[in-house]
């Protein structure tokens, strides 16, 4: 194209005006085809970039398009001046004037240009990343993040597109912290009934003494408990004297230890059985602890095998689980 160019001149001495044309048209084409191959050479550095596990997470497609900006502004000043006579320099200076209204065009294109490099910097937000935006009803996977938007794949594999400056400037949860902790948290509860928490008579421990998982914890405090109520000569022909155990702090034991020997729950993180505050329908026995495995089928499975066992042992202690459409009362 530059080899055209020289020659025009000496090709249309005569004709100033068909070469002053075919020399501008050439020099805008060569202008085009110059961004043209620059695009084509960022594409090229982008796609290798994704394939590398450095890189294939980080927001490249911003930094392209931003530099594509200002080559494609480049170019297109360049034209113009071209085209116009007049040199760059001065056209630049010109437009320069004009930057208030530049700047209002490209409003959308310079919020999301400082977004990517906010997202960036501060490791915000990658692609794969499980986020949750209520505002734009996404929950899913991040699967492009561009200069002016970011998209994510929901669950039911709808996409939703946000805003990349929303990012920065909204509110959003992003799940990486989850995901890179080695567990997900299970926190759940079941209302056992007020009404059938109870102190356990020796018969009643004597019963309780055949679940293998608190056999060992029964012996133990019943000892201690016994040897407490006889140092202080406590009268035991009424439960309430002294110290005893109920069913609601045994079964709270059981559940402990049961999750304790869970095999898909992380021992290194918080474990525990707890009561909550009680409410007009009972008091809420909660389990909070975190699976060894995160991913969402498999978290299901682990979360619904745990309040399966838990349902179904509520009544080996003599308590009752609050459900008010079966009368409060689940049945056998």
């Amino acid at each position: 194209m530059l080899i055209l160019i020289e020659f025009v001149p000496q090709v249309f001495t005569d004709f100033e005006v068909a070469q002053n044309i075919i020399e501008k048209t050439l020099k805008v084409i060569t202008i085009l085809l110059t961004l043209q191959i620059i695009r084509s050479f960022l594409s090229s550095i982008k796609d290798y970039l994704k394939t590398l596990d450095a890189y294939k997470d980080k927001p490249i497609d911003s930094y392209v398009q931003v530099f594509m900006i200002f080559a494609w502004l480049l170019g297109f000043f360049s034209i113009l001046a071209i085209i116009t006579g007049v040199s760059f320099i001065k056209f630049a200076t010109t437009l320069g004037a004009a930057s208030a209204v530049i700047i209002l065009i490209f409003k959308d294109t310079i919020l999301g240009f400082v977004a990517s490099i906010q997202v960036s910097i501060n490791d915000m937000v990658r692609i794969g990343d499980w986020i949750t935006f209520e505002k734009y009803g996404a929950d899913g996977d991040v699967i492009e993040i561009n200069l002016a938007t970011v998209k994510v794949q929901n669950w039911d594999k709808t996409i939703t597109t946000i805003p990349t400056y929303a990012l920065i400037s909204d509110s959003f949860k992003n799940w990486r912290g989850m995901m890179d902790s080695g567990g997900r948290r299970i926190k759940r509860s079941v209302i056992i009934k007020t009404s059938t928490i109870n102190f356990l008579s020796d018969e009643d421990i004597l019963r309780f003494g055949k679940i293998q998982l608190i056999s060992e914890y029964l012996k133990t405090r019943s000892t201690e408990i016994e040897t407490f109520n006889t140092q202080h000569n406590i009268d035991k022909s009424a439960l309430i004297n002294g110290r005893n155990l109920t069913n609601f702090g045994v079964f709270r034991k059981y559940l402990q230890t049961y999750i304790e020997n869970h095999s898909a729950i992380n021992k290194d993180m918080t474990l525990m059985v707890r009561q909550l505050e009680p409410t007009s329908q009972g008091i809420p026995m909660e389990i909070y602890a975190f699976s060894s495995d995160q991913r969402w089928k498999n978290y299901e499975y682990i979360l619904g095998d745990i309040f399966d066992h838990v349902l179904a042992s509520v009544k080996y202690f003599d308590l009752e689980i609050y459900e008010l459409s079966l009368g409060n009362k689940i049945n056998d």
